[in-house]
């Protein structure tokens, strides 16, 4: 028996994956390189974007042609359409996923896998080590508290030993990840009436909330002392980056000067119809901290275009921002309406296609034409 998996998405979807392998490798099922010579097939999915959910139908339906020919061929869908299909308590899209994907033969929600499991890694040097899963932000044009659930913090100690079993066991690098990285542990505080004690909320004035502070950069600090090449983490949001946590990446030179902290949108009115707790002022700001004091640091991002209701001048906006940041590289998207978000189910998706395309492509020429230009010429160097 052989097993293929085929992974989509981000970096902790490529994390579960690592732990699936050990699964169907404790079952006596061996990795398969190719579709065509498994017996199994196991598609971990994503659907944070349309087009990301679409790229998951195509490969199902391509697979359709290949179980005629293998009568015995099972496919095993898993990630967050699962993940979304199992939380929707009306049970409507559970129902619709098996009816438009009857060759599937079985559902499995990731939370079957569980951070207990002991990865089969796919690099030699660089391990993947979650932290977290899910998330409590509830962006309003994000499925990831409605796939993966509410944010759930990994026991501190747990992921200290898994580090020092993979630092033991050669890695030289490694990545710390979480839907919500940075916010690592204040579910755990929450939840200690000794650590609860000891809190002091931050008032997050725009908005009028608070916000629990993290353990994140205690984990950070004692990750990089154990002398790793280069750590890294992913994915940040700019309301949990605090000054501690910048002063643990300024004292530690192992832990990456490349950081990725997502904007979404460079207008403040957006960012407050997209439920995000920070202004393009405040974004700003903390950018100009983390240049002010961490050298050579590189900012990498996540901007979506054409957001529920963006004005050319809101969008503009953006476009200011990003001159002002330069930022490095920028993971683009054009907004697409997603199931059981607040967008989808308050807001109207206004702008049309065409303009979404234009605008993508003013950012894109901005930024990541530049960044590709680079990449060519320190090759030709």
């Amino acid at each position: 028996m052989k097993y293929f998996i085929k992974t989509f998405g981000c970096s902790q979807n490529a994390a579960d994956s690592e732990r699936i392998k050990t699964i169907f490798g404790k079952r006596g099922i061996k990795e398969s390189k190719t579709e065509q010579k498994a017996d199994v097939i196991i598609i971990n999915t994503c659907m944070i974007r349309e087009s990301a959910e679409n790229r998951i139908y195509g490969l199902i339906n391509n697979l359709s042609k290949l179980k005629t020919t293998k009568k015995n061929l099972k496919i095993i869908l898993t990630g967050c359409l699962v993940g979304m299909a199992y939380k929707d308590k009306t049970g409507k899209f559970l129902k619709r996923l098996r009816t438009k994907l009857s060759i599937v033969d079985e559902f499995m929600p990731i939370e079957e896998i569980g951070f207990d499991t002991a990865p089969q890694r796919s690099s030699a040097d660089t391990a993947l080590i979650p932290i977290s899963s899910g998330c409590n932000n509830y962006c309003t044009y994000c499925v990831v508290p409605y796939t993966r659930g509410k944010e759930i913090s990994r026991p501190y100690n747990e992921i200290i030993q898994e580090c020092k079993d993979v630092k033991q066991k050669g890695y030289k690098n490694i990545v710390l990840i979480g839907q919500n990285v940075n916010s690592y542990g204040s579910d755990l505080i929450l939840s200690n009436s000794a650590m609860k004690s000891n809190v002091k909320p931050v008032y997050v004035k725009h908005l009028g909330r608070y916000r629990i502070p993290t353990l994140f950069p205690h984990l950070l600090n004692e990750v990089a002392q154990m002398g790793f090449k280069k750590v890294e983490f992913i994915s940040s949001n700019p309301w949990d980056f605090s000054d501690e946590l910048i002063e643990v990446i300024y004292q530690n030179n192992n832990i990456s000067r490349t950081i990725h902290l997502p904007v979404q949108s460079g207008d403040t009115n957006v960012l407050k119809r997209m439920n995000r707790w920070y202004t393009s002022d405040e974004y700003i700001e903390l950018i100009n901290k983390l240049k002010t004091h961490i050298s050579n640091v590189k900012i990498t991002t996540d901007i979506i275009v054409g957001f529920c209701g963006e004005t050319e001048k809101e969008f503009q906006n953006t476009v200011e921002l990003c001159k002002k940041v330069m930022f490095e590289k920028a993971y683009i998207a054009q907004y697409s309406m997603r199931p059981m978000t607040s967008a989808t189910k308050k807001l109207k998706n206004t702008v049309s296609h065409s303009i979404k395309e234009k605008r993508w492509q003013i950012l894109e020429n901005l930024i990541n034409k530049p960044y590709l230009d680079r990449l060519k010429n320190s090759v030709k160097k």
